[in-house]
């Protein structure tokens, strides 16, 4: 186990992660007889919280860690690789084996031994509602789970930064005026029927502009518009500095294909690098212009306020966490220039939603409330990490 000063913030949210996936594991054990991942203790969950958290502080050879922990026994992995002498729980262990672990979706394997919680080896394919713990950056972790059985694909239940702790509220998605784009983040589980995975496809398309919008670090804009009307044109500088003629419509296509399982691969591939394409130009100054079915129409484009609407004095700010509450505030406490023209554009744009990318890592999506007759302004960094 790990030696070394106490973080009392790992053991403070423990025992609401042990009875978070206590509740959740129950629930599926009455729905499905698919193997499901064994739970933590609220001791190991403290220690391993612990124990990331120094490690998240440590450098190997200059490197900062990037660790992954999934609780999980090895008669549960799949094709693991096991250690022949498993390693100690420890934040010098942990930094040391860091950087053959880097690659996303290697995670290391942890369990309770005999005597104490030890690391036993690395696996790939977790069991659903596994425990799992990723280093994000120094002293932030993020506490998640496999969503339903799509590998690879986690939602968010807890971030730790230091010593503040947010839980994300699972059923913020049921929120009035809650834009589609938080939907697949928040829930969870996946979509209760395949009917709803049409829409909750083209979704997740938003989903991952955001992560790549956010991961490219620059900062940057993205006006989602109505693909059926030329309205959005009112709120945009004429001329726009970068016009896409014909607009660019690979994303489009990806984003209604279907491929079948032999082409799942190269059609994910062909998917990441569309969206990365289009992701890398937000970071020229300016918004990039989509629209909903994802054809892309410009970027470095400038906002304006539409001749004759009033300015936006006014938005509504929340953050899909507990314990959060609805603040108003004007958009200039949300940040600089592009939080207000994204605030501006929406306001007068009623159709659209806006998503900005801070440079220190923030994130909001910007989408009009029918409920508060304003601007709603949704903090989502915590459910992209």
């Amino acid at each position: 186990m790990m030696q070394g000063p106490a973080f009392p913030a790992a053991h403070a949210l423990a025992p609401q992660l042990h009875t978070h996936f206590s509740r959740h594991l129950e629930e599926a054990r009455r729905r499905t007889h698919e193997p499901l991942a064994s739970l933590p203790d609220v001791d190991a969950i403290g220690a391993i919280i612990e124990t990331a958290f120094w490690a998240s502080l440590r450098r190997e050879e200059g490197y900062v860690p990037r660790i992954s922990l999934a609780f999980v026994d090895p008669e549960q992995a799949t094709q693991p690789l096991r250690f022949e002498q498993p390693l100690p729980l420890e934040a010098a262990a942990l930094t040391r084996v860091a950087p053959a672990v880097a690659p996303a979706g290697i995670h290391l394997g942890v369990s309770r031994g005999p005597i104490e919680l030890s690391v036993w080896g690395t696996i790939r394919t977790l069991p659903r509602l596994c425990f799992v713990l990723e280093v994000a950056a120094p002293g932030l972790l993020v506490v998640k789970h496999q969503r339903g059985n799509v590998p690879g694909k986690f939602a968010n239940v807890a971030v730790i930064e230091g010593d503040q702790v947010k839980i994300i509220d699972e059923h913020a998605s049921g929120f009035p005026d809650c834009p589609p784009l938080l939907m697949p983040l928040v829930g969870f589980e996946s979509p209760s029927s395949p009917t709803d995975w049409p829409n909750i496809d083209s979704v997740n398309m938003q989903v991952q502009l955001a992560v790549a919008m956010r991961a490219h670090g620059r900062g940057g804009s993205l006006l989602l518009v109505s693909a059926s009307s030329e309205a959005w044109r009112e709120s945009i500088v004429q001329p726009i500095s970068y016009v896409v003629t014909p607009p660019f419509a690979e994303l489009a296509h990806l984003s209604r294909e279907r491929p079948d399982e032999s082409r799942q691969r190269l059609w994910r591939e062909a998917l990441d690098e569309a969206v990365n394409a289009v992701a890398s130009l937000t970071a020229v100054d300016g918004a990039t212009i989509l629209t909903m079915d994802y054809e892309l129409l410009a970027f470095g484009a400038k906002i304006a306020r539409r001749k004759g609407a009033p300015q936006v004095e006014q938005v509504t700010l929340t953050e899909p966490i507990e314990g959060g509450t609805a603040a108003v505030v004007h958009p200039s406490h949300l940040g600089g220039t592009r939080h207000l023209s994204a605030s501006q554009f929406v306001h007068d744009q009623r159709d659209a939603i806006a998503l900005v990318a801070s440079q220190d890592g923030r994130f909001t999506v910007f989408a009009w409330s029918t409920c508060r007759g304003m601007v709603h302004a949704h903090r989502v960094e915590a459910l992209l990490l």
